[in-house]
């Protein structure tokens, strides 16, 4: 499917930021995050704050990763004031580093791709934490408005592609002659994905042999072993677990569908 433009991204990155940052404003920082229950709102805010602050080095600093320019997360503030104070300084600076630099330019990611080694990169993955955190603020303050449904169907790409899909340097994906079509109605698009099995060895030792994974393919040209179909904004939030599959459909091979949910009972934060 076709990505938004880079200009697209950045304009997202600010509405949505600017959406979390207006409904946690006033809410209790104790309340718990119904999405992510081991957070209050105060770690939540606090999250998408170190988050932003992480990227913006990152870009600033480009190509080096975290670990040559020798990255240090700041403290936590100790109030929900000194929190939000944080958190506008942190994007303010984000978003001036990410907005002057050339999306093509180098820049360290930890896509398992090298064509995702670039400043590129930052602008589609925080488009989509903000949006995914602007939503789990108003979960928190009980005012969930609608997503961008071009920004939706965007992100039931990327979440499936870079978030369930990554393929680190160090595996291998071998696929199963099976097609999962994520089917977004109100988009006139879909996600093609093919279930396979990832194997090898992490850096740290860890042995990884027959895992069950899900990775996004081209349009194979034949029918899908199973379809999901529903609006981007319900399947968007429903991948990320935010909600439930109300009004989503899945038809096709139950076998088939039960290799998909092993990858997508996987959490995400």
């Amino acid at each position: 499917m076709t990505r938004l433009s880079f200009p697209e991204y950045l304009t997202a990155i600010r509405r949505e930021s600017d959406r979390f940052r207006e409904v946690l404003v006033d809410c209790d920082p104790a309340a718990t995050v119904p999405s992510c229950p081991e957070w209050t709102a105060a770690d939540l805010l606090w999250h998408l704050t170190t988050v932003q602050h992480w990227w913006g080095a990152i870009v600033t600093h480009r190509p080096q990763t975290g670990e040559e320019l020798g990255y240090v997360e700041p403290d936590r503030p100790a109030s929900y004031e000194e929190l939000l104070a944080s958190f506008d300084d942190t994007h303010a600076r984000f978003v001036a580093a990410v907005e002057t630099a050339d999306p093509t330019e180098p820049a360290y990611s930890w896509s398992g791709d090298p064509v995702n080694h670039t400043v590129g990169f930052t602008y589609r993955r925080q488009a989509h934490e903000a949006l995914v955190h602007r939503l789990d603020a108003e979960l928190t303050a009980g005012k969930v408005t609608p997503f961008d449904t071009a920004l939706a169907a965007d992100g039931v790409d990327e979440a499936l592609d870079w978030m369930y899909g990554n393929l680190p340097p160090w595996g291998s994906f071998d696929p199963l002659p099976h097609y999962v079509e994520f089917r977004l109605t109100d988009a006139g698009t879909s996600v093609w994905t093919q279930p396979g099995t990832f194997q090898g060895t992490a850096p740290d030792g860890t042995v990884y042999t027959d895992e069950t994974d899900l990775h996004v393919v081209a349009d194979p040209g034949r029918a899908a072993d199973v379809v999901v179909s529903g609006p981007a904004a319900d399947l968007n939030a429903w991948i990320w677990r935010r909600r439930d599959d109300a009004g989503i459909e899945v038809t096709g091979d139950a076998t088939v569908w039960d290799l998909v949910r092993t990858v997508l009972d996987q959490p995400l934060d």
